[in-house]
């Protein structure tokens, strides 16, 4: 019997993804400045991976798939300044963290992911694999990865990008974004709410009129008329892609930030 949209929505609601306690452990732990710096660049840098549509639209649309090229196109167009706000985002939020001003232009995008990245380096560094060249984990170089495929116009790859993207947009809408709020302003740490200039990012992507409301209903309808028992295999190899890539990701993270926090 072929899977339809609603066993994807199953599939990708009971990964251990979807229910990673790392936020959770987030907001319990109260970790410091640095820990806090070292988080958001692992953090930014997968982010920054999943916004550019590469020539997936165009694959879609070369692929007779010219509605769905446009959904997915949207999304993309939605995301493409994202970058520098998810950077105030997390300045901000180290600045909370340190009880000082540790960066003082949160508006400058540069300063502050170089910042972050220094601050990586601090605290990341042992971990086996680490990269100091770019300051990245092994496990966040394998979960942006799963966009490499982005940049490629056969059908497969095409399939695959679809099933992700949907994987994509229901983690972010439902456990990223509402993680981030639940660590970052319900637990009251860091005196910040979705309403500061500040938070801008935040208060965007969340809640019903959210950004990733929407992008979540553009990755439903886009997969709706694709998904059949000829291309759900491909698919389901791109749900289950991202979905343990980014599981392997938040393991490490929150090895690293339980006992980081504790010292």
């Amino acid at each position: 019997m072929a899977i339809t949209i609603d066993d994807l929505v199953v599939r990708i609601t009971g990964h251990r993804c979807y229910s990673h306690p790392i936020f959770d452990h987030w907001a319990m732990c109260r970790p410091g400045s640095e820990v806090v710096g070292a988080l958001f660049h692992q953090i930014r840098s997968f982010c920054d991976a999943t916004r550019p549509g590469g020539r997936f639209p165009d694959a879609l649309a070369v692929h007779s798939l010219s509605r769905e090229s446009t959904l997915l196109q949207e999304i993309v167009e939605s995301e493409e300044n994202h970058s520098s706000d998810l950077a105030t985002m997390a300045g901000y939020i180290v600045n909370k963290a340190a009880s000082r001003t540790v960066f003082p232009d949160l508006y400058d995008q540069e300063t502050v992911e170089q910042g972050l990245k220094d601050l990586s380096d601090r605290v990341l560094q042992s971990v086996p694999g680490y990269d100091r060249e770019n300051g990245l984990l092994p496990q966040t170089r394998r979960a942006r990865e799963v966009f490499d495929g982005r940049q490629s116009m056969d059908r497969e790859s095409t399939l695959r990008n679809l099933g992700t993207a949907l994987a994509l947009e229901m983690i972010s809408n439902r456990h990223l974004i509402p993680g981030e709020k639940a660590a970052l302003v319900d637990a009251g740490i860091y005196g910040a709410r979705l309403e500061d200039a500040e938070m801008h990012y935040l208060l965007e992507h969340w809640g019903e009129i959210g950004a990733e409301q929407q992008h979540e209903k553009n990755a439903v309808a886009a997969l709706g008329s694709v998904l059949n028992p000829d291309t759900e295999d491909l698919i389901v190899e791109g749900v289950d892609a991202f979905l343990d890539g980014l599981a392997d990701l938040w393991d490490v993270l929150d090895s690293v930030l339980q006992p980081a926090a504790s010292r």
